[in-house]
């Protein structure tokens, strides 16, 4: 069963969230990553049997809203009370949050502002808790490599907008998609406006007091060859979250959702089974 909802976001923002699965107390909610949207978890969709998969067009992205003020996407506040709508309109009852790439600073966001209580657990795709000046000097790598970097999705320019988001997304995986694939995903990255995505992506954020304190599990998934999000970014993670473990993909890059999608989808439940599992136990 497939179900869409318009939730009210901060400052009223509209986000479009797609809602598949029985409405049960089992419910993930995937959150993508930057430029990106929804359909970037297709390969999800099948989890649907076991839970209640929630995939939001983040604000800016998508189907949501796109206000161009940067102070819609430059602090953690905007996110964090999308994802609080989000949990209080659909009336989720502890979610497990889980953010790919940009998203998963969404997620830590979230922690920032409203902490780990109402969530049963975290995951984290080729993602980091800190961003700009505070990431590991290994991310120089990213800032340095021209198509990582991708200073043309910034700019007005179609043509050179639309060449960087070509390289961009090519660059995302390790298996590379076919064609059709690839198309889509450049459609939907087009969507967002080149200044939503300066602004969503020139964050200063350090949460890695915002891991210690997070007691529920954490989950770390990552792609053997990542382009974008470099290994140490991982180990920061495993670093501060107390309750964390990490799955490789040996195969995949910064997509392991999608290049590994059945292993993906494997251990994804069985993290969620324990977390869920975890809930039911006596304090």
């Amino acid at each position: 069963m497939s179900r869409t909802h318009q939730v009210n976001g901060y400052n009223g923002v509209s986000l479009h969230v797609s809602d598949i699965g029985s409405e049960n107390d089992r419910s993930i909610i995937l959150l993508h990553g930057w430029s990106q949207c929804r359909l970037a978890f297709d390969r999800q969709t099948k989890l649907a049997d076991q839970f209640r998969i929630i995939l939001p067009d983040l604000r800016g992205h998508g189907q949501s809203d796109k206000p161009l003020d940067a102070k819609c996407y430059n602090s953690s506040r905007p996110w964090a009370e999308d994802i609080h709508a989000i949990i209080q309109d659909l009336k989720l009852r502890h979610p497990l949050l889980v953010g790919w790439s940009m998203g998963g600073w969404v997620v830590m966001d979230y922690l920032e502002h409203f902490g780990d209580a109402a969530v049963a657990g975290v995951g984290l795709i080729g993602s980091s808790i800190t961003t700009g000046q505070h990431l590991p000097p290994a991310a120089a790598q990213v800032r340095n490599d021209p198509v990582t970097k991708a200073m043309g999705m910034y700019s007005e320019n179609l043509s050179e907008n639309l060449a960087a988001v070509s390289a961009f997304v090519d660059a995302c995986f390790h298996q590379k998609p076919d064609a059709e694939i690839k198309a889509k995903a450049v459609g939907y990255n087009m969507l967002v406006p080149p200044k939503v995505r300066m602004a969503s992506r020139l964050r200063q954020e350090d949460r890695r007091a915002v891991a210690e304190r997070t007691k529920k599990p954490c989950w770390v998934a990552w792609g053997d060859h990542e382009r974008l999000a470099p290994s140490d970014m991982g180990e920061q993670i495993l670093k501060h979250f107390p309750n964390s473990k990490r799955q490789t993909f040996k195969q995949s890059g910064h997509s392991p959702f999608w290049e590994e999608a059945e292993k993906f989808n494997l251990n994804l439940a069985s993290f969620a089974n324990v977390c869920f599992a975890n809930l039911m136990e006596p304090l």
